[in-house]
């Protein structure tokens, strides 16, 4: 089959920096193709040329044989180009209907023809299957909804080509799943798809072929039927890294050492009778899927959310029911949350200003704050993360995601915290950065640092920790052991059974 989409030569430059450097491949009509790299390869900037957002540097594009230049994404719109973005863009107020239509409305005369969008918009979401309605406001609709929503509107605008990045990090298995059935639809249907994730199960579930970028150049161009997970991670990263997580060296819990203890805890999200201890140097998981509750669970022990009951002790001493987080970090306790974007740093302060919040008084000169002190703690502790650039006056938000991740760690790491609790620590973060916050995390616990981590990904908690606390529906069903480990049984736990 011919070439369908055709990159020749690609080169981005922004101001210091060259984001694509004379990138070229190409793209069969009506396939599945990934595309494969670290946070900071190129992937999304690819994209986003294809999509109109900005102009290349040099080189150009050819779909059907023809030259494309699009000014903007109306543009790309119009020509049947489509992206369906990880981080969810739609507008909560509107129905369905409205927020697929948005733009190319029907209309009678001068006015809104509702009536003739909702029938419109409810034989898209009944081909694809969606079980909410189109008169529905988006606000009431769960993630892997909303991604639904984002697909029909690129159904809507007839689309010959959509992108996905990421596209599954906020979906559950059985939305997962009904996604994919999606896709196949798609593929069947002639529509090709551009596919990015750091899943490697997905991309061989989903994808006939892959291109492979490292530090904005092309690496190679493979079919996944003849390429192993070996093959795509060593040409990602250039270097040897595990598949999965992997404890380097041995635990170091002192199971006679008590630090963090939780009885009976109970919070407004539906958990209660929350039991459980952590112990010094203990990498300690909690596993469950969607509806486990272990986020809330997590969020209410560091005060970030309101206790309804229950008791927290940390080294013997009992803490406050009306925990806040300012009253957790005084403690020793810190949170790096799910949602890092949001919660984990703040978007206009630099990397500097990012790791000194919550410790910002060791920086203080009487009524002032030492800049040259404070950037040498952040240079000091970016080093020791890893971090890239190690620049105290660089963005946060600039960062990727994997070292966005590191600057919050960073930050915990320079307030002294004795007791690290992480959200989804390596969700939307490339192969070759989960495997260097895997090895800083076994330092941690060196150091005599305790770890709670909240994952979704089995192979996570079951490489990483000492023990696994398995929640569903908002109460912990078991305590398994590292030596009981099983993928089969912690699962089997996670959805009620025993």
């Amino acid at each position: 089959m011919s070439n369908y989409i055709e990159f020749q030569h690609i080169t981005k430059i922004f101001p210091g920096q060259k984001a694509l450097d004379d990138v070229s491949f190409s793209v069969e009509k009506g396939k599945v193709h990934a595309l494969l790299g670290e946070n900071g390869a190129g992937k999304s900037t690819l994209l986003n040329i294809l999509y109109g957002i900005f102009p290349p540097s040099d080189g150009r594009i050819l779909i059907d044989s023809k030259e494309v230049n699009f000014l903007n994404s109306s543009e790309a719109l119009k020509f049947g180009i489509a992206k369906v973005h990880q981080e969810i863009n739609i507008i909560p107020e509107l129905t369905v209907a409205e927020n697929i239509m948005l733009g190319s409305e029907i209309l009678s005369g001068p006015f809104l023809n509702k009536k003739r969008m909702i029938e419109e918009t409810q034989k898209l979401l009944e081909m694809l299957g969606c079980n909410f309605h189109a008169s529905d406001k988006m606000n009431t609709l769960s993630a892997g909804k909303k991604q639904m929503v984002q697909i029909a509107k690129a159904l809507f605008l007839r689309a010959n080509i959509i992108s996905f990045d990421e596209p599954t990090s906020s979906l559950s298995n059985a939305e997962v799943d009904s996604l994919f059935k999606i896709i196949e639809q798609l593929k069947a249907q002639g529509i090709t798809i551009l596919y990015i994730s750091h899943k490697m199960d997905e991309i061989f579930r989903i994808c006939d072929t892959a291109t492979i970028l490292r530090d904005g150049k092309f690496v190679c161009e493979l079919d996944l039927k003849e390429a192993s997970e070996e093959m795509l991670v060593q040409n990602m990263v250039g270097r040897d890294v595990s598949l999965f997580a992997k404890r380097g060296g041995p635990s170091r819990a002192e199971y006679d050492k008590e630090v963090l203890a939780v009885e009976n805890l109970a919070g407004e999200a539906g958990f209660k009778d929350i039991n459980f201890t952590l112990y010094k140097g203990e990498i300690l998981g909690f596993f469950g899927l969607v509806g486990a509750l272990r986020t809330e669970t997590m969020r209410v022990i560091f005060g970030a959310d309101k206790s309804l009951g229950g008791k927290v002790y940390y080294y013997g001493k009992e803490l406050s029911g009306n925990r806040t987080p300012f009253y957790s970090v005084h403690q020793g306790i810190g949170l790096i949350p799910e949602n890092r974007k949001e919660e984990g740093f703040v978007k206009n302060m630099n990397n500097a200003d990012n790791m000194a919040l919550p410790c910002i008084k060791k920086f203080q000169k009487g009524l002032f704050v030492n800049r040259k002190l404070k950037y040498a703690g952040s240079r000091s502790f970016g080093q020791k993360v890893g971090l890239t650039p190690n620049d105290p006056e660089f963005m946060t938000m600039s960062l990727s995601g994997g070292n966005a991740q590191k600057v919050i760690l960073a930050k915990w790491l320079l307030t002294n915290t004795d007791v690290l609790i992480l959200d989804e620590p390596t969700k939307g973060i490339d192969i070759g950065a989960k495997a260097e916050i895997y090895k800083l995390l076994e330092q941690l616990t060196a150091e005599g640092k305790s770890i709670i981590i909240v994952s979704s990904e089995l192979p996570e908690v079951m490489g990483m920790c000492d023990r696994i606390i398995v929640m569903h529906e908002g109460k912990i069903v078991s305590t398994v052991n590292r030596s009981d480990f099983s993928e089969k049984s912690i699962i089997s736990l996670a959805v009620g059974g025993k």
